[in-house]
């Protein structure tokens, strides 16, 4: 019986010390005062953003009910890459719907977001059973993320 309760006891501080670091890895992110200042000097109305870490870059997110109606990408030096605005599904392009039909046998569009990037070009993303879909500006598929 104590094999039994010590053995309990070091798995739950092993599953305590694994979540302590998740949560540590996307809660406490320590952000670059230069990404910070890149953010906020662009985009004032961020003030109240969260910090993710993508790819090695950062992304801030804020605005709506999720806190993810925004979401912008800069490099670790501050260079701003995109910000994705969220739409609604509806919003997306015709020819995004037509591919998703025809491709992901009619898979539900669970999010949609607007991308502009640092040239201001503009594209499209739709989240497909947990993937970012990518589009170009008239809803031509380019490429799938994970």
């Amino acid at each position: 019986m104590k094999k039994i309760i010590g053995l309990t006891a070091i798995l739950f501080a092993m599953s305590s010390a694994t979540f302590a670091q998740e949560n540590e890895s996307n809660e406490h992110i320590n952000v670059p005062a230069v990404v910070k200042t890149a953010l906020y000097k662009k985009y004032p109305e961020a003030k109240k953003a969260t910090w993710e870490k993508e790819n090695g870059n950062y992304e801030a997110n804020w605005g709506g009910k999720s806190g993810e109606d925004n979401s912008v990408q800069f490099t670790p030096s501050g260079n701003f890459i995109e910000i994705v605005n969220a739409i609604s599904v509806n919003q997306l392009p015709p020819n995004v719907a037509t591919y998703v039909k025809q491709h992901y046998n009619g898979a539900k569009i669970t999010e949609a977001g607007k991308v502009t990037d640092a040239k201001g070009n503009l594209s499209y993303e739709a989240e497909i059973k947990g993937r970012d879909v990518i589009f170009d500006k008239d809803g031509n598929f380019v490429k799938s993320e994970k």
